[in-house]
């Protein structure tokens, strides 16, 4: 797949323009987003990222669309995943709901630079070590594993823990003893303060960084192509914000997503071991020759694993839950 200059540049403009669009329009009046808004908004993501799809179609064909369709899916469901974690990093550091959004747009943007970073890590790690694909096979399988062992929705029941980059910066600037309005920074006396807003943002970012060790080498499992591979990062990452709005109250109602993750994360780890066997160079593996016993899944049952798998992930959660709401009311 050649993607020509202008391709990136037209991606780069669209998702700047999004977000110079939430900076200007949506935080520079702070406001929690009603649930119209959210929805309305979040349904606008979902409709742009889809239409990129088809784009991606019309230029370079089926194969390179279905490639990103199952990338956006998995690093969409992955997204709904850490909405888990923000919940409790902004309820730790009490940030009030009208600040939430433009914690989330900050903690978001930065989410994109260091994704941006990994994935061109990884891409270049690819490209000359071929072996790579046995460590996020092996890695993707451990997630799996850990994700299936967690209790559905038992993120919010626990206690959020500074990790040391935010320690270290609450040590290093002086804090302000509470929000002052949105403000990031506050300066008294001549001296510059930073806002627990500003903690939580760092905290929002740097927790990304975790996020990517799953999601990064889950999409490089489904497409090796950078351009898609960012264009699904980008695009599941700028509708997190208002999706954060519109379902928080539906997350505790998720009780399976964490095995219907599980499958997913486990079923592209399985299928980067079984490419890396396909193009085996290491000598202590077959004599260093390819093993191509097992066929390789097309992209299109990749993509139809992934559907199937959050479409019964969903349903079950919802009528399991159902169930008990109607004991509880009973």
């Amino acid at each position: 797949m050649h993607v020509h200059t202008l391709g990136w540049i037209g991606l780069a403009a669209i998702v700047l323009t999004l977000i110079t669009i939430d900076f200007v329009g949506h935080t520079r009046k702070s406001h929690a987003p009603s649930l119209k808004e959210a929805a309305i908004w979040s349904g606008f993501y979902i409709f742009l990222a889809a239409s990129f799809g088809v784009m991606v179609w019309a230029i370079y064909g089926s194969h390179y669309a279905a490639q990103y369709y199952a990338g956006w899916l998995t690093e969409w469901s992955l997204s709904v995943d850490n909405l888990f974690v923000f919940i409790i990093i902004l309820g730790a550091f009490r940030v009030p709901r009208e600040y939430q959004q433009k914690a989330l747009l900050f903690g978001i943007a930065t989410a994109l630079i260091l994704r941006l970073i990994f994935i061109l890590l990884g891409a270049a790690l690819i490209e000359h070590f071929s072996w790579v694909f046995y460590f996020f096979g092996a890695f993707l399988l451990w997630t799996a594993y850990s994700q299936a062992k967690e209790s559905g929705g038992s993120e919010e029941d626990d206690e959020y823990e500074e990790n040391q980059f935010t320690r270290i910066i609450r040590k290093v600037l002086p804090t302000t003893d509470g929000f002052v309005g949105d403000k990031l920074f506050h300066r008294v006396n001549h001296r510059t303060y930073v806002t627990p807003l500003f903690i939580a943002i760092i905290a929002l970012g740097s927790a990304d960084i975790m996020f990517a060790f799953d999601s990064i080498p889950a999409i490089f499992g489904l497409t090796q192509e950078p351009y898609l591979v960012f264009a699904a990062n980008a695009f599941a990452l700028l509708g997190l914000r208002q999706l954060f709005f519109l379902i928080d109250g539906l997350l505790e109602r998720l009780i399976y997503l964490n095995y219907g993750l599980a499958i997913i994360l486990g079923f592209i780890g399985l299928k980067l071991i079984n490419h890396a066997l396909h193009h085996n160079e290491i000598p202590f593996i077959n004599g260093g020759h390819p093993i191509t016993a097992i066929p390789e899944p097309s992209t299109m049952l990749s993509l139809g694993v992934i559907v199937v798998t959050l479409v019964l992930t969903a349903v079950t959660s919802l009528l399991a839950t159902r169930g008990q709401d109607q004991v509880t009311k009973a």
